[in-house]
């Protein structure tokens, strides 16, 4: 597990490649976000991008939920010194900070699955948001709850979640901060499956070993394409040029893929 120098390891990294597990590592609070988890999640994101062994990444958390948000009862704001009367005056201007770290997920190049168990707020649900698939347990609950305290989910939620939900659906959790239960989630859209909580690790994994047996080419250039095309009219983002695809279509992969087909055998992925 990699520590960030002397600092507490309030977000793992565990290597096993082809896969990464980043986990969430601060149950005494129930994984609440602080500015020194959001450093330590970029650094691993940072890591992650450059890293050609791994192939998929899957986040979770220790403890009783996956993140209950951020945390309000910081006694001091690290990164400017101000108390928390003054640092709710100033929410947005450093959630925004927040939302760029979770915009490094987001933008990897490796497909990022989520396992979430318990309660996924706020916060939590900002960086589930900002990944690529969900296996959630019965027992999580998301939402986000910022206008109950006088905030708003400024790290991305209130722009994400009406890109993954139909609008009317994703304005009533903004709008009043209720909980959504997985079994809601699930039928919404939020989440990709639901699970037994026993087996939502094996679930999450599940999902990243499908992901293993595609091109480790195809899946980034698909992920990349398909994301950045979300802000495109169709006929554009059709047309767009796409660095991770136009890498696809030179590499050997493409070729092995359909010879492989033909010869009825496993394909022989080499990443290049």
């Amino acid at each position: 597990m990699a520590a960030m120098d002397d600092r507490p390891a309030l977000i793992e990294l565990v290597r096993e490649p082809p896969l990464a597990w980043i986990v969430l590592n601060h149950p005494e609070k129930l994984n609440a976000w602080s500015w020194e988890s959001a450093r330590q999640i970029t650094a691993h994101a940072e890591r992650l991008r450059f890293d050609d062994e791994i192939r998929v990444v899957i986040v979770r958390a220790e403890g009783r939920a996956f993140c209950a948000g951020v945390d309000l009862g910081m006694p001091e704001d690290r990164i400017t010194g101000r108390t928390p009367a003054e640092k709710t005056r100033n929410y947005f201007e450093r959630f925004r900070w927040v939302h760029e770290r979770f915009a490094l997920l987001a933008d990897l190049p490796q497909p990022v699955v989520m396992a979430i168990h318990g309660y996924c707020l706020g916060g939590g649900l900002e960086i589930a948001l900002a990944c690529d698939i969900i296996v959630a347990s019965e027992t999580a609950r998301f939402g986000l709850p910022e206008p109950r305290v006088g905030l708003m989910a400024a790290a991305g939620g209130v722009h994400r979640l009406p890109r993954h939900v139909p609008l009317k659906i994703a304005m009533g959790m903004i709008l009043t901060g209720r909980h959504v239960a997985a079994a809601e989630a699930a039928r919404i859209g939020l989440v990709n499956e639901v699970v037994p909580p026993a087996e939502l690790l094996g679930a999450a994994e599940r999902w990243a070993n499908e992901i293993l047996e595609c091109s480790p080419l195809s899946v980034q250039a698909s992920k990349q394409a398909a994301l950045l095309g979300l802000a495109k009219p169709l006929p554009e983002a059709m047309a767009g040029d796409y660095p991770l695809v136009q890498k696809l279509w030179r590499s050997e992969d493409v070729v092995e893929g359909p010879r492989a087909f033909a010869e009825k055998r496993k394909p022989v992925w080499k990443g290049r």
